[in-house]
């Protein structure tokens, strides 16, 4: 009876178990190589959602392409920026004394700096796959390239200086969110600086 019982314990124990695994809101573990593993919700991710959209991270991480009312976000790179097979037009170094010019894609930009690139926001190791979360704060809240401090300075347009205050509440959500997104293989160009121009 006492091994009945037990069976019958075991089972209800390891079907709860089964149960509470599959409605945790757990949506993934990340290594975090700063500190100990980045662990996140589901509702974080979806608060993560909500902040990228509302802060217009995708207006030009998120390649355009010409659709029938005209250009419109390109959904199947959603996030992945300057695709590397789109080649970087003649720039005339002269033009870029008084102006700021995006190519057709919104993801090339050019100016006084050069020409800087939109990056890649996916989970994809081309994009932010291998970065910490320490690296995603130094990158949104001290705009240092690739979020690490011996870096260059992240460069025009993206308004870093916006983000610097930031909680890190937000931040983690809104790393935990892109560390949820489908990864898209994209290689990014590197910038270009003016004294590269012909």
């Amino acid at each position: 009876m006492k091994k009945i019982t037990l069976a019958i314990t075991f089972i209800a124990v390891a079907v709860a178990g089964a149960i509470v695994a599959c409605n945790s809101s757990t949506a993934k573990t990340v290594s975090d190589d700063n500190g100990p593993a980045f662990h996140y919700t589901k509702e974080q991710a979806e608060h993560g959602k909500y902040l990228v959209m509302a802060m217009g991270c995708s207006d030009c991480h998120t390649p355009l392409k010409m659709g029938p009312m005209g250009p419109e976000p390109d959904t199947s790179r959603f996030l992945s920026g300057h695709p590397m097979q789109v080649p970087v037009p003649h720039v005339d170094a002269n033009a870029l004394k008084d102006w700021v010019m995006f190519n057709h894609t919104n993801t090339a930009i050019a100016g006084p700096w050069g020409v800087s690139f939109t990056g890649n926001l996916t989970s994809d190791p081309t994009g932010i796959g291998y970065w910490s979360f320490n690296q995603f704060k130094t990158a949104l809240t001290k705009g240092k390239f690739k979020g690490l401090d011996s870096n260059r300075s992240i460069l025009p347009p993206m308004p870093w200086q916006n983000y610097v205050h930031l909680k890190d509440e937000d931040l983690r959500d809104i790393f935990a969110f892109l560390k949820s997104t489908k990864p898209v293989h994209n290689v990014v160009p590197s910038h270009i600086p003016p004294t590269n121009f012909q």
